[in-house]
Formats: C-alpha cells, structure tokens, sequence
C-alpha cells in the first residue's frame, strides 16, 4: 500500500475529492496549493470525519519552481512520501491571435513547466530510496489539438502525458511506477460554468474511477472508463469534421 500521498492543487474541485476519497480508504495526506485557508477548512474535515488520518497542508504555488522542491522536500521529511499526484492546473485560454496570450501563457506555466518542476522533485525523492509512484493528471483532451479556448489547454496535457510516457520508458521494470491518469468530463469548479458538455459526470462518482485507476497503478486509464475508454479509441483517429462533432 501506498500509504502517504502528496496532492497538489487539493484546494477545490478533483484534488480536493480525491483527498477525501484517499483518506476514507485510510491514506496519510499531504495537501498543497496557493489558498491555504481552504486546506485548513478540508484538513480539518478530514481529520473530524477520519481520527486515525494525519494530514499535512503547505502553501504552493506550482510556478514558483525554487519553491515546489522546497515543499516536496519538507513534506518527505515530515511524511515519507509513497505518491505523489501532479493535479495543480489551470483551465484559463482564448483562442491564439485574439489578445489574451496572458491566460494561454499562465495556462502553459501553471499546466506543462508547473508541473514539469513537480515530476523533477517528485523523482528526486523517488530515485533516492529507488521506490515510489508519480501520478500526472492529464486529460481526455490530451489526445488531439482542441479548438479556441481549449488549445493552449489541450497541448499542455498532451505534453504532460508525453512526459508521463518518456518517464515510464526510462523506468520500465524498476520499482518507481509512473501513471498518466485521462479524466474525461468530470463536474469541477473549473468547468462548472461550461454548459452542455458532453458525457459530464458529477465530481464523487469521476474522481472515484480516477482514484481506482491510480490505487491499481495503471500505467495509463482514461476515466470514466465508460464511456472514455472507446471513445478515446474514436478520438485518436477520427478525421477533423468528426472530431469536431464529439468534442
């Protein structure tokens, strides 16, 4: 069992669900992101709603790149850390050549650098006692370019899932394990005003098949596993016209 888990970006929506979710099957926690005051109400939920559960809270902010090895580092030396899920992530864009390179940029800093600093700490703990498991929440837009506000999104997950696959090759058969989790449309505050989504289910029953995939330590799981996992097969080769009607 992987007993201490480190989550970033714990504060709301799918991090904070799993943090629940991880603590009812007994896990010790550590909890990161930049609102502090929402860690301290969910650390305090859990530990009312599960005694025997320690969790630990640290402010970061995933682009401060001095600072993610910073954190990672004291949370090992307070809770030894078994796994570590790179959830940090904004969902901010507009369409390239329409004047918000600003929220692209952030997206791609927060999404693809953020998170690539956070695999380099990650591992550097890992290779150090030659143990332990990386999980790197992608997306189900990871597997093709998305149109207008979902472009710079899209193409950071696409990169982190890179990075996922590249990491696994290189550790292939050694016992650090290296998971590319593809959410599909799963309700968050991040989309939470997005209206007709597609498939879109509510936040406890999606993050409870994400949480399945990662505690099984799949390589890679696009979750929901219905309807995501054929529809992923669909995505990867459909032609631009019928792409466009799915997503």
């Amino acid at each position: 069992m992987r007993r201490n888990i480190l989550i970033t970006g714990a504060s709301s929506g799918l991090g904070a669900e799993m943090a629940r979710q991880f603590a009812a099957k007994g896990h010790d926690l550590a909890l990161t992101a930049r609102r502090t005051e929402r860690l301290e109400a969910l650390r305090d939920e859990l530990t009312t709603s599960y005694p025997q559960v320690k969790v630990v809270i640290h402010s970061l902010d995933v682009t401060d790149h001095a600072q993610v090895f910073e954190v990672f580092r004291a949370v090992d030396a307070e809770l030894p850390l078994d796994r570590i899920v790179v959830n940090a992530g904004l969902g901010k864009g507009a369409p390239l050549g329409t004047g918000r390179f600003d929220a692209n940029r952030e997206t791609a800093l927060t999404n693809f650098v953020g998170a690539l600093a956070q695999a380099e700490a990650a591992l550097e703990l890992f290779r150090a006692r030659n143990a332990g498991h990386l999980v790197l929440i992608a997306s189900i837009s990871a597997l093709r370019g998305f149109p207008k506000t979902v472009t710079t999104y899209a193409a950071t997950k696409a990169g982190l899932a890179s990075l996922g696959e590249g990491l696994r090759l290189e550790l292939l058969g050694k016992p650090i394990k290296v998971s590319t989790i593809y959410p599909g449309y799963i309700r968050s505050e991040m989309n939470d005003r997005v209206k007709h989504t597609p498939f879109i289910v509510d936040t406890e029953p999606g993050v409870r098949a994400m949480v399945a995939a990662i505690e099984a330590e799949k390589a890679k799981a696009y979750v929901p596993a219905r309807p995501w996992w054929p529809l992923a097969q669909v995505m990867r080769v459909a032609p631009l016209p019928l792409l466009k009607r799915l997503i």
